[in-house]
């Protein structure tokens, strides 16, 4: 097996469990089928979910004080849809966007042969991509709906076994269970076309969050492409040097491999300076690693930019669509039993989980009410001030 094909398997390996774990629900969900159908039967979840964004649109927008596009559709894909649109939500420029969608049909369908070609046909771009359908599909079973260019997708393959494999997990009477399971199902619907709605009406935010990742992606690749020209000589020196696992000669791409991953500046910065790299306006270099590769240096300064405009727009469109399901479905009692029956949980933990961005417009909206949403999205908070809620009040006053 070629060292290309062994990186194929290694991906899959890294995948093992959330397709384990998809083939798990398929079996679960085709079992309490067939003993729950002749008993009770759940609303499709189409018709739920027209329902719920019919109804929650202008709630949004009377909530956020900020209009959502009015052309916004529901789509429903299955698990292939679902993986594949994983890639879209892959933001890189146009010369790599064509690669990712490639890279992601391939992990969907399970093509290992495809995979290793498109590995071999450019291995930078490999390198820095691989990493997103490691971290994006390996999440697919607790995502519930995802939103881009004015379409709310809701994950069918969840969203429509859930409540079948929850009620048959309780056991009979079916009957007498269905209720609050039904209403779980529905809350849980409601939470992610809200969730959704709020995202959509993020427009100037998506776009700098996008912006940004796309810069990202770019200087990634500029620093998988330096290390992959590097010599034997250096990549075997700085392998030891960084006490990386010894990986055999004969495998010179998984050598370099590892030691992209490792000095990625996602992985080595965070972990040598820990998340305040957030608000750093530079860095310094290990002198050893910056002798073996000069351009280390300015590749890590420039990505300091972008990381953080990336981390502070994700941060705030987060936060803010966690502080406003918290607020608008507070009252909700099919939310409350989507707690109860689906997380296992209750209203008042989950209104006490922390989160940078919540905390922030919980603060933000107590000094400035309904325009906190508005200002957030028309000039978004940086990483200092999303951390000191009063440096971004300071800055709109």
């Amino acid at each position: 097996m070629g060292e290309f094909q062994e990186f194929t398997e290694a991906l899959f390996g890294q995948l093992s469990v959330e397709i384990d774990e998809e083939k798990e629900i398929i079996k679960l969900a085709s079992r309490a089928k067939d003993d729950i159908n002749r008993k009770v039967e759940f609303k499709n979840l189409e018709d739920i979910a027209t329902s719920v964004l019919s109804d929650y649109k202008n709630k949004v927008e009377e909530f956020l004080g900020v209009k959502i596009p009015e052309d916004i559709k529901l789509e429903f894909p299955e698990l292939t849809e679902l993986k594949r649109l994983k890639g879209k939500k892959v933001f890189a420029d146009k010369e790599s966007k064509e690669f990712v969608t490639e890279l992601f049909n391939a992990v969907a369908k399970e093509d290992k042969t495809k995979i290793a070609e498109l590995m071999q046909e450019d291995t930078a771009k490999y390198l820095v991509y691989s990493t997103y359908a490691i971290q994006y599909i390996s999440k697919i079973t607790t995502t519930y709906g995802d939103y881009l260019d004015s379409v709310i997708y809701l994950n069918k393959f969840i969203l429509s076994r859930y409540p079948e494999i929850i009620l048959h997990k309780q056991g009979e009477p079916y009957e007498l269970k269905f209720d609050n399971v039904n209403s779980g199902y529905i809350g849980a619907v409601k939470m992610t076309v809200l969730e959704e709605l709020i995202h959509a009406a993020q427009e100037n935010l998506q776009k700098i969050n996008k912006n940004a990742a796309i810069e990202v992606n770019k200087i990634n690749e500029e620093l998988a492409s330096i290390i992959l020209s590097l010599d034997t000589k250096t990549v075997n020196s700085l392998s030891e040097y960084c006490q990386l696992q010894a990986v055999p000669d004969d495998f010179p791409f998984a050598k370099k491999a590892n030691l992209f991953f490792f000095l990625n500046p996602d992985h080595f910065l965070i972990e040598q300076i820990g998340p305040d790299v957030m608000t750093f306006t530079h860095v310094e270099m290990d002198p050893k690693i910056e002798e073996a590769i000069p351009q280390l240096l300015d590749i890590y300064k420039k990505w300091l930019v972008p990381i953080q405009q990336h981390h502070a727009a994700f941060t705030a469109m987060e936060g803010m669509a966690a502080f406003a399901i918290e607020n608008i479905l507070k009252d909700d009692h099919d939310f409350q039993n989507y707690l109860t029956t689906f997380m296992g949980t209750d209203f008042s933990a989950y209104q006490v989980r922390k989160s940078m961005g919540k905390d922030f417009t919980k603060t933000v909206y107590e000094k400035l009410g309904t325009s906190t949403f508005k200002k957030m999205i028309e000039i978004p908070p940086n990483t200092k001030e999303l951390k000191d809620p009063q440096l971004y009040l300071k800055k709109l006053s």
